[in-house]
């Protein structure tokens, strides 16, 4: 088919991007054109998104079989890509979050939950969950039932910029004794970013709409599970030690939060990784088992290198300094 993709250099993106051309898809991207070149066989338009006129320009009278949107901010920058695409594609995909829904989130949520509220007309990207609702308002009112709200949980895999697995690979790189937040069969629930573009791109194929968590199955996967299986992949010299919620707690340590086991008001939130995802599942998602995730996230980084992180994610020491790491460690 003829996609169009807004955005296209970065984690999802770069995944939709990746995953259309091994289908054989005729690929356009919209981006500003400065953060990669053009990937080969893609026709590569620039204009900045948060300019109107400029994407306009860029987009000219073209038509499109579908659009998967990946805009992280303001939800107006939607609302007007949305209204320049009306009646020139057949499917308009919107990469939103489960942060749309209401804190606090019920424990087996599923796409009925409360929602937050958002204003399409909105150029606050500040609150992010107020930000995606508004974009998935502005998407709805102009494509219908034409519109794909895909409400990601947690999402890992190459090309990763929040900084969860990469962080884990490079500490368990440097090897020792490795403080991990525990407990070890805590449950975690997360997409790989391949595996919700192949399944995006599924639901354009098949004109399928409507608002689906997209997210793996519940228990399926441990945080102890995850990091032994990190180990396994890359062959690392390291010790998992785990320490509990309470200790991580009184020592000021955020370990455990970028992966949601624990908040600092909250330290068992309920909703987090326990999903009802059997909406999406039965909608066409598949995904691939944990071992390819790590593995493939672990060589894209020896390749590529770090990288450079989104301008909302936490820096790198914000999960664990080694300086507080050593100080539980002794405790334990």
């Amino acid at each position: 088919m003829k996609l169009l993709v807004l955005g296209g250099t970065h984690h999802v993106g770069r995944a939709v991007v990746e995953t259309a051309l091994e289908r054989g898809d005729e690929v356009t991207t919209l981006n500003r054109g400065l953060s990669r070149p053009p990937v080969p066989g893609v026709r590569a338009l620039t204009a900045d998104r948060t300019d109107t006129r400029a994407v306009a320009a860029a987009l000219g009278d073209q038509e499109w079989d579908a659009v998967i949107d990946t805009w992280a901010w303001a939800p107006r920058v939607v609302r007007d890509s949305a209204r320049l695409l009306a009646g020139r594609t057949g499917h308009y995909g919107y990469v939103s979050s489960r942060g749309v829904h209401r804190w606090p989130w019920p424990a087996g949520a599923d796409e009925s939950a409360p929602l937050v509220d958002g204003d399409p007309a909105s150029d606050d990207s500040e609150d992010y969950a107020a930000a995606k609702r508004g974009g998935e308002l502005a998407v709805t009112e102009t494509h219908g039932e034409q519109a794909l709200l895909a409400r990601a949980g947690m999402i890992l895999g190459p090309y990763e910029d929040v900084g969860r697995i990469p962080w884990w690979l490079r500490r368990l790189e440097k090897g020792g004794r490795v403080l991990a937040p525990g407990p070890a069969d805590a449950p975690l629930q997360y997409i790989d970013a391949r595996d919700m573009a192949a399944w995006m791109l599924r639901c354009a194929d098949r004109g399928i709409g409507g608002a689906y968590t997209v997210t793996g199955r519940p228990g399926e996967i441990t945080i102890g599970r995850l990091l032994e299986t990190a180990l396994e992949v890359t062959g690392f010299d390291a010790e998992l030690v785990w320490a509990p919620a309470e200790l991580l707690r009184q020592e000021g340590v955020w370990l455990g939060m970028e992966f949601g086991l624990r908040f600092p008001h909250d330290p068992a939130p309920t909703g987090m990784n326990d999903a009802d995802v059997s909406a999406a599942f039965a909608a066409g998602l598949t995904t691939r088992p944990l071992r390819d995730t790590i593995a493939d996230t672990w060589a894209w980084l020896r390749a590529e290198g770090d990288p450079a992180p989104r301008p909302d994610a936490p820096s790198p020491d914000t999960w664990l300094d080694l300086a507080a790491e050593r100080r539980v460690l002794d405790q334990l």
